[in-house]
């Protein structure tokens, strides 16, 4: 018996040596050696969807592995992030992410409720589009302008609502932004999505949608929704004669909806920084850029670094909102 025991043991830790070589021999310069999971934390149809598909397509062909993007949603976005907080750290699962991120962990404090995640647990990598949020309507309303619009809603305080992707995300901070400057009583109606809320708007569900663009641009151009502003500094290449609320009266707006890529924070450095590396390499590949551009997106290119200082920013920036709001992501 003592022999077969000694074999035994000699058999399980050549496996066990394996194994650990194995898993010593992926290095940064060999990552990725299997498919990415890339979680979209939104529905299908919604500019992190529609901004996300593109982008793992290009680096799925740059990376030599195939990046599948994996709906994930609710709670605003924060099941899909808070999965992604709580993944194996190894490289294999990425996060498309918008502004909303750095909303929900303060939002949840704010309100007193338990937080899904924390955004110590999750690592920038880059930052790649940012758009404004469109106020629309459908093209049979009787709002013509955005003029004609705010008169109707302070001559009626309470009786109308509006359709956003949902608690917490960019279009609906916006919203709660506008309501808060312009002193506006104007019911929020959230949705589990963008597409599913201008679907609301398109039914004559909800009067009033606010949206990024890209979902929106087909609609307007196909002449089903009317836009009345941009919440952007200048206006939009995809929707250039919408003006921005800028120009229709309301100094110093902007409310942009970001998108960026962040992996779980014990994700190596390395592994970051050269998918940071390849994902601003996709974002030069001219096929990748008409076609976001084309959706009305913006592209930046950026360095984890600036990624983080700007979700920094945003949450200075929106704390107010979210309190005054008492905003929770749903």
């Amino acid at each position: 018996m003592r022999p077969k025991f000694c074999i035994n043991q000699l058999l399980g830790l050549i496996a066990t040596s394996f194994l650990a070589i194995s898993a010593f021999a992926q290095t940064p310069e060999t990552w990725p050696t299997k498919p990415i999971t890339m979680v979209v934390p939104f529905p299908p149809g919604g500019v992190a969807d529609i901004a996300g598909r593109p982008v793992a397509e290009a680096l799925s062909r740059i990376l030599g592995q195939p990046v599948i993007v994996e709906n994930k949603a609710g709670a605003g976005g924060g099941i899909g992030m808070a999965a992604v907080a709580k993944s194996k750290p190894d490289g294999y699962t990425i996060l498309m992410a918008l502004s909303s991120i750095s909303i929900i962990p303060e939002a949840d404090k704010i309100v007193g409720r338990e937080q899904s995640f924390q955004l110590n647990q999750l690592k920038p990598i880059a930052r790649f589009t940012a758009d404004p949020t469109v106020l629309v309507v459908r093209a049979d309303s009787p709002w013509k302008d955005y003029k004609s619009f705010i008169a109707a809603m302070r001559a009626n305080p309470g009786k109308y609502n509006y359709a956003s992707p949902g608690g917490g995300t960019g279009p609906h901070l916006s919203a709660e932004l506008l309501k808060l400057r312009m002193n506006l009583d104007i019911a929020h109606i959230p949705y589990k999505g963008g597409g599913p809320a201008l679907q609301a708007v398109l039914a004559n569900q909800v009067p009033i949608g606010l949206s990024a663009i890209p979902p929106a641009t087909p609609q307007v151009k196909a002449g089903a929704l009317r836009a009345l502003a941009l919440t952007s500094t200048s206006r939009s290449t995809s929707l250039p004669d919408v003006p921005t609320l800028n120009e229709s009266g309301v100094s110093d707006f902007e409310g942009d909806t970001l998108s960026f890529i962040m992996a779980p924070a014990g994700t190596p450095s390395a592994i970051t920084q050269k998918l940071n590396r390849e994902i601003n390499k996709a974002l030069e590949n001219p096929e990748l850029r008409n076609k976001l551009t084309a959706m009305g997106y913006q592209i930046y290119s950026s360095s984890p670094e600036q990624v983080s200082q700007k979700i920094k920013v945003d949450i200075e920036k929106w704390a107010k909102v979210v309190k005054s709001g008492n905003i929770k992501p749903d």
